[in-house]
């Protein structure tokens, strides 16, 4: 059995920037266990699944540790991978996912992903984060206990910020987001996983779907212009619409290939020990 995946760098218009995916395309669902090992075995931040029906796909994203409900890097590099070599002739297709429907379209060199706003709450003083982050943000806001938004003053603060991961490990939440205003952008941000082998990830999809909102109401604009200051580095192109968060970026390819499940009984997959 072979799998055609594809390794695409989302969120930059250049190899080794912004946020790798492995994208792999199945002609059906495979057990849960083989997803994650395929995605194990990649290694990187994410690894997408499509399975197409009809004029639609479905898709599932995975780290090399667990399933994700919402990846934006990965749903980016699907779509770049879907109009240029799955579909050649589309320049809109409907993802279904774990978290709903999901719209992608193409505009010249833009791929531009439809997002749902997630809602802020404002919270207290934080000690643990204080003390993880080594300073003091100005606002704190939350998402459930998925995501913490911290905000500062300034993007010096967000690029110096060295975290502790062992003390934000004690936090409630599974990813913590520091923003402030951009100097060459409209805003700028950070995002850890302290519960993640990989702890700060490269560019983030998904904590827009908090970012933009909170930002669009700060700067009074719907049209936002985003920078992630990690290592790697990525530029997303926003805009905030009837409580929709859409986010526009470009994606190169690394590496298409194809991986081998030889040897392997499929009528005994869901026996396979992860």
């Amino acid at each position: 059995m072979k799998i055609q995946t594809y390794h695409i760098d989302a969120f930059s218009n250049k190899l080794f920037g912004g946020n790798p995916a492995s994208v792999c395309v199945l002609e059906k669902w495979l057990p849960d266990n083989y997803l994650q090992a395929i995605a194990t075995e990649n290694n990187l931040p994410a690894t997408a699944f499509l399975v197409r029906n009809n004029k639609e796909y479905s898709i599932r994203w995975f780290t090399s540790e667990y399933e994700i409900d919402l990846c934006g890097h990965g749903t980016l590099a699907s779509g770049y991978v879907i109009f240029n070599y799955l579909e050649t002739e589309l320049q809109q297709v409907n993802l279904n996912s774990p978290a709903g429907l999901l719209r992608v379209k193409q505009e010249d060199e833009l791929i531009t992903l439809d997002f749902p706003v997630k809602d802020l709450e404002k919270c207290t003083l934080l000690p643990l984060l204080e003390q993880g982050l080594g300073q003091m943000p100005k606002e704190i806001y939350r998402h459930k206990t998925e995501r913490c938004l911290a905000v500062f003053d300034n993007e010096k603060q967000v690029k110096q910020i060295k975290p502790n991961m062992q003390i934000l490990n004690q936090l409630p939440y599974r990813g913590i987001i520091i923003t402030a205003r951009g100097e060459q952008a409209d805003f700028v941000s950070r995002v850890f996983y302290p519960r993640k082998l990989l702890s700060e990830d490269a560019v983030t999809g998904s904590s827009h779907c908090l970012l933009v909102p909170y930002w669009a109401e700060k700067l009074n604009k719907s049209q936002l212009h985003s920078r992630q200051l990690s290592h790697r580095g990525g530029d997303l192109f926003c805009e905030l619409q009837e409580g929709r968060v859409f986010i526009s970026g470009k994606a190169v390819m690394y590496m298409h290939g194809s991986i081998l499940l030889e040897g392997i009984d499929l009528g005994n997959l869901g026996n396979v020990e992860h």
